[in-house]
């Protein structure tokens, strides 16, 4: 029998979602449901002075008003825990609308409820809220001498400073130094489905359908802050239309969603807007920083210090990582990485595609590229010659394969091609250059047990389940193809149950931690139930295997039989039927290693762009990248490389489009919506070839899986600013590459 792990099997969902049956936590129909609208403070900083709603109130279909005059408080105090680690995961420690006190323009003062969409958002208009605007920093420039150093970050998760060695003498010593400034704008996720939450009381008991990447965390965290028991909330996610870490966390909706269902007595729908989704789920924060690297004159690493500043909320020490990467690629004795804060008036920034890497790769690709070019050495040899062995702890990595990803990609690209003279190659008008990256992203250990159930019916046919949700990855299909291996059943025999906490836990799949968590449970419980099945069938003296040893029976097609005579055997269905059951069913987990562990843990890739630039007007058109990666084992060829040229095409957004700016003179985001804020689309979509480098991973995840979620997209945003400095001589150290940047300072005039 084929094993279905490694067949490039398509979605067991595509249909329903080509044809539209697919049903999103928008679309639930419910009896008598209305529906919520969110009021927003104008200002980023004072307080609501007065909540005139009577126009609202008398507005047709109007159920009701809630504001911090009438809201009730909460049971719990949100404290920020990444939903990781098991816990309540609310996405910032503050929840509005306790009291008259603003923090953030864009924080809800109001919600209006309805009995249509419309109406809401109408009644929503005519709420005239009054305030007394106090003092705000909304950005680096403002907050810049008020800057401190915190302990943490990342939700707790991180230290806020890592250092080895001697970083001074390291730069003492060097032959060359590199030292190079960054500012990145604020980047927003902007999935096509904004965060919407259904909620629905049944008397005490809660049901809660909610468009999140983390079911479980959702139930913690409304419970938490509601002070209702676990066991009275069950929360559901059949669909979710697309995340990139702003549903990874638990925004404060989710919970006014049930507030507001319990006060109107009856369902109630809320979901954000498009503009809304700029200020209610989080960011990547705006942020500087600057990377110091020295170097023998062969290439070797003596020092690297990594420095980042960035603002954050009144509220919470949050800031992407930006040397998880940096202090671990490549071979150096001497390092030091150091996060600072400003905070500011915004909202807590939260994980965005790539979170800490994709930035942090930037940085540190652009500066070895540079370092390449002043040694005179190729950038490929010099990122293959200098890749660390290990660890910074000195631990093997459980896979490596950046030397194959370097190789592979560079034949694919044509890399020998290249020119190392800038504006050696012209297209017209066009300067044609090339660029490249390493590209690294950690393999998150800090997830609590996983668990997964596998059922076989008598018919032959399965199900394996877990309350993980499917938000565009696949992993539906994935759980099929890892059960039907575990369960030695055809692929066609296996469904998948997911998206409800009422099945077994598994945390939120973020981090890239989707594919390894789920896979690696539903495994364990798929070989649990066939090793239970096999020692039901030895035992029963009406089995034809009655008596063997169970470690000489083997299972295809859903039949078992002896290795050694292939003949005698019966099939799961026989064995349920006549011992007169429906089914069998077993439970499987999955733990981490433990975080000391002495495991290596990144995931490895290169990527490689060509570049066609105007220097004229400064526009920068990316026409080819090839990007190759090392996943460890890859369970479905085709969805791995659908997410990964995804993620490619997120890192050209961030490399040329993607920014937002704050005004502070208002406090608020200058692009509010797709028409200011810009994305990729089909038409700066280049030609995209992805190379899949399976290496053996030991030690992490049952089955050598890593993940491909993030890896995508690290390292593209530095070989395309490599390659516009391969076409035109000028090293861009902004993101996004805007045209004003790019552009010669004397356009040539026709």
């Amino acid at each position: 029998m084929t094993p279905a792990i490694g067949r490039s099997v398509n979605r067991v969902d595509g249909r329903e979602k080509v044809t539209g049956a697919a049903c999103y936590s928008g679309e639930i129909p419910l009896p008598g449901l209305a529906h919520a609208a969110l009021v927003g403070a104008t200002i980023p900083s004072g307080r609501v002075t007065a909540s005139h709603t009577d126009d609202a109130l008398a507005a047709a279909g109007v159920v009701g008003i809630l504001t911090h005059e009438n809201l009730p408080k909460i049971a719990g105090e949100p404290h920020l825990l990444p939903s990781l680690v098991g816990g309540p995961a609310p996405g910032q420690s503050f929840f509005p609308m306790q009291d008259e006190v603003i923090h953030y323009a864009g924080q809800p003062v109001a919600i209006v409820i309805a009995d249509t969409l419309e109406r809401a958002h109408w009644a929503a208009s005519l709420v005239d809220v009054t305030y007394e605007r106090t003092p705000s920093i909304t950005t680096i420039d403002e907050g810049r001498d008020v800057a401190t150093e915190p302990q943490m970050l990342f939700g707790g998760l991180m230290p806020a400073r890592n250092e080895r060695g001697d970083v001074e003498s390291g730069l003492a010593e060097a032959d060359v130094r590199i030292d190079a400034e960054y500012r990145m704008a604020a980047n927003h996720h902007n999935p096509i489905e904004p965060p919407t939450t259904t909620a629905v009381w049944d008397e005490d008991r809660l049901t809660v359908y909610d468009s999140t990447m983390g079911v479980r965390a959702s139930q913690l965290t409304v419970s938490h802050l509601l002070g209702i028991p676990l066991s009275k909330i069950r929360v559901i996610t059949h669909f979710v239309g697309g995340s990139f870490g702003m549903k990874a966390m638990v925004w404060p909706h989710v919970t006014l969603a049930a507030m507001a269902a319990r006060y109107a007595r009856r369902p109630v729908r809320l979901a954000m807007t498009r503009p809304q989704m700029f200020t209610s789920n989080g960011h990547r924060e705006e942020q500087e920083q600057h990377i110091t690297i020295g170097a023998r004159r062969d290439g070797r690493l003596t020092a690297i210090r990594h420095e980042k500043l960035s603002l954050t909320s009144p509220f919470d020490d949050w800031a992407e990582p930006a040397t998880g990467v940096s202090s671990q690629l490549y071979a150096c004795e001497s390092f030091e990485g150091v996060h600072r804060l400003i905070h500011g008036n915004t909202m807590t920034p939260t994980f965005t595609r790539g979170p800490g890497e994709s930035a942090g790769s930037f940085v540190l690709e652009t500066a070895m590229d540079e370092l390449a070019h002043e040694l005179g050495v190729d950038p490929v040899d010099l990122r293959a010659q200098d890749h660390a062995a290990a660890d910074p702890r000195g631990n093997p990595w459980t896979s490596d394969g950046l030397e194959q990803c370097l190789r592979r990609g560079a034949e694919r690209f044509g890399w020998q091609d290249r020119k190392v003279t800038p504006r050696s190659i012209r297209d017209g008008n066009w300067l044609i250059g090339r660029g490249m990256a390493a590209a690294g992203y950690p393999v998150p250990p800090f997830m609590p047990a996983q668990h997964a159930r596998a059922r076989v019916y008598v018919d032959g046919s399965a199900v394996v389940e877990t309350s993980t949700q499917e938000f565009g990855t696949g992993v539906a299909t994935i759980m099929t193809q890892v059960g039907a291996d575990a369960l030695g059943l055809a692929l066609e025999a296996v469904s998948a149950g997911l998206g409800d906490t009422d099945m077994p836990n598994t945390s939120s799949a973020v981090g890239s931690a989707g594919a390894t968590m789920v896979s690696a449970s539903v495994h364990a419980a798929g070989t649990a139930l066939r090793a239970q099945l096999v020692a039901t069938a030895v035992a029963d003296e009406g089995s034809p295997l009655h008596g063997a040893n169970p470690a000489a029976v083997e299972v295809e097609d859903g039949r078992m039989f002896l290795r050694e005579g292939p003949d005698t055997g019966e099939t799961y269905g026989e064995l349920l039927g006549r011992n007169r059951m429906t089914y069998a069913e077993d439970h499987g987990s999955w733990s981490p290693p433990p975080l000391d562990a002495p495991l290596g843990l990144l995931t490895f890739g290169a990527q490689f762009a060509e570049v066609a630039v105007d220097p004229d007007l400064g526009l920068v058109r990316v026409r080819r990248m090839v990007g190759a990666f090392a996943p460890g084992r890859v369970l479905n060829p085709k969805l791995a490389t659908s997410q990964l040229m995804g993620g490619m095409l997120w890192g050209l957004g961030q490399a040329l489009l993607e920014g937002n700016e704050m005004d502070p003179r208002h406090g608020r985001w200058g692009a509010s919506n797709l028409g200011e804020y810009l994305v990729p689309v089909n038409a700066d979509a280049p030609d995209v070839v992805v190379e899949l480098v399976e290496v053996e991973d030991k030690g992490f995840n049952p089955l050598g899986v890593k993940g491909v979620g993030e890896i995508g997209q690290v390292g593209v945003a530095a070989a395309v600013a490599n390659a516009v400095f391969n076409a035109t001589g000028r090293r861009i150290r902004r993101l996004p590459l805007a045209a004003e940047l790019v552009m010669d300072p004397t356009p040539t005039l026709a």
